[in-house]
């Protein structure tokens, strides 16, 4: 099994997988030999279609499962079952790292809004007067103070996706991995989301994002990962470069042909796929 190289914080490098693997029940494989190396202060997007493996990706770089073979490593340190053992990395490593699942019921779960914002916060130690003052400035950010009594499960989907974030942003952390973070949302909450992100990147912290919405990748991300049917990354380089790739997108189902008939003759165009609303490996 590769390991993790030499670190140095100086180098900001943050995350790093060497020839990563992972199978669901050890037959269906999901990620086959992926490498990179993210560094702090970056924001990149993962596209490809679906089934090629982000959310697999994204859920390794959480910790949520872990590699088959191959390393993921977090400022240096493989993540492993066994280092989650050590409290003390296990709290750090969730104080750092926050995830913004797809479908945001999976991140509320108490009674109340409210409630659910400040678990987090309050089961990783933080301060009660801390929780407040983040609490009054995201209430303020995302205009949910409306929502904070209410049961989770009578929002509407864009309300829900704007709880979790809150949930996620309230522990300040240096890194944002968002999953779909705009599938299903109208244009105002999802120009919330995106304007929210930008700031948070202005600020330092590092923006991952797996999207279907071609359309955002350019505003949320510097460096753009094609994740191909191989399911491992077929292609990487700038937003600009990769989004006017027509050849790469249609290959890896990220645009469909459009034909339709015009004064007797066809005419054939790509579209990009503007969203995306069911489940990814």
């Amino acid at each position: 099994m590769a390991g993790c190289g030499y670190f140095n914080f100086m180098d900001n490098l943050i995350f790093e997988l060497n020839q990563v693997y992972f199978s669901y029940l050890g037959r269906y494989p999901a990620l086959c030999g992926v490498d990179i190396r993210i560094s702090s202060g970056e924001k990149i997007c993962i596209i490809g279609a679906n089934g090629a493996g982000k959310s697999t990706f994204l859920q390794l770089l959480d910790a949520l499962i872990f590699a088959d073979k191959g390393s993921v490593c977090f400022r240096g340190k493989e993540l492993n079952e066994k280092i989650f053992t050590d409290a003390k990395f296990s709290q750090e490593f969730r104080r750092q790292v926050g995830f913004i699942f797809q479908n945001s019921e999976v991140q509320l779960f108490c009674p109340t809004v409210k409630e659910d914002i400040v678990f987090g916060p309050l089961n990783l130690g933080f301060e009660k007067g801390l929780i407040q003052k983040r609490l009054e400035m995201l209430i303020a950010a995302l205009n949910i103070e409306d929502l904070l009594e209410r049961s989770p499960h009578q929002l509407s989907i864009g309300e829900k996706r704007k709880v979790a974030i809150a949930s996620t942003l309230i522990i300040d952390p240096q890194v944002l991995i968002l999953d779909e973070p705009t599938a299903g949302l109208d244009p105002l909450v999802t120009r919330n989301i995106i304007d929210l992100l930008i700031q948070a990147n202005a600020e330092g912290k590092t923006i991952i994002t797996a999207t279907h919405d071609l359309h955002i990748v350019e505003e949320i991300a510097d460096t753009v990962y094609v994740f191909g049917r191989q399911k491992k990354i077929v292609k990487s380089g700038p937003a600009e470069t990769i989004l006017t790739d027509t050849q790469l997108l249609q290959e890896n189902n990220l645009v469909h042909i459009h034909r339709h008939k015009h004064k007797d003759k066809v005419h054939i165009h790509p579209h990009l796929h503007l969203d995306h609303h069911g489940e990814d490996a």
